[in-house]
């Protein structure tokens, strides 16, 4: 049951007809989504690992497409699949990998060499203070400030309050500036 997936068709489209079988269908969400479901298992700790969490994150959604809701957004169920499958990898893994960031490339003129050097200096200081922060407080600030979702996709996709969100927020962004000086006040 398979047919021509029209580009900017909706994901409640989507969704639908992969319900009925139709794996083009599931392939469209798939190329969709791919994208932030790897972004989110990297910034979760997944590293090397991420493209078999996100692989195995889109099985287990196609599984489970009978139990999502008509109507709810399919990002953050999807995404909070893909935060399962991560957390559930890197506690199998027993040890802890390096976040792999990409942190956005602040924009210098490209004959500045100083600037340069100092944009990445900046870049590698808030990565490190990153991973220094709590687990919760990290995951709530990539989630918000990386991946650019909001409290309450945040909060689903980690199964947690929305008030919970807000305070680790307050809390990571807290000790974020108290790491990194009165700069942080500032950028």
């Amino acid at each position: 049951m398979s047919g021509v997936v029209d580009p900017v068709a909706d994901d409640e489209e989507l969704i639908a007809r992969a319900r009925n079988g139709d794996l083009e269908a599931y392939g469209a969400l798939i190329a969709r989504f791919t994208a932030p479901a790897h972004r989110l298992a990297v910034l979760l700790g997944a590293g090397a690992d991420a493209d078999d969490v996100v692989q195995e994150a889109f099985v287990k959604a196609h599984g489970s497409l009978n139990r999502f809701r008509p109507g709810a957004p399919f990002r953050p169920w999807l995404l909070r699949i893909v935060a399962n499958e991560a957390k559930n990898t890197v506690r199998s893994r027993g040890r802890r990998e390096s976040l792999a960031l990409r942190v956005p490339e602040q924009r210098v003129a490209p004959d500045d060499p100083e600037a340069e050097i100092i944009a990445a200096e900046r870049r590698k200081t808030l990565l490190t203070e990153i991973e220094k922060l709590p687990e919760r407080e990290r995951q709530v600030l990539l989630c918000r400030y990386f991946l650019d979702l909001s409290e309450a996709e945040t909060a689903e996709i980690l199964a947690c309050p929305r008030g919970s969100v807000k305070s680790r927020t307050s809390r990571g962004l807290t000790r974020l500036r108290n790491a990194l000086g009165e700069e942080a006040h500032r950028g």
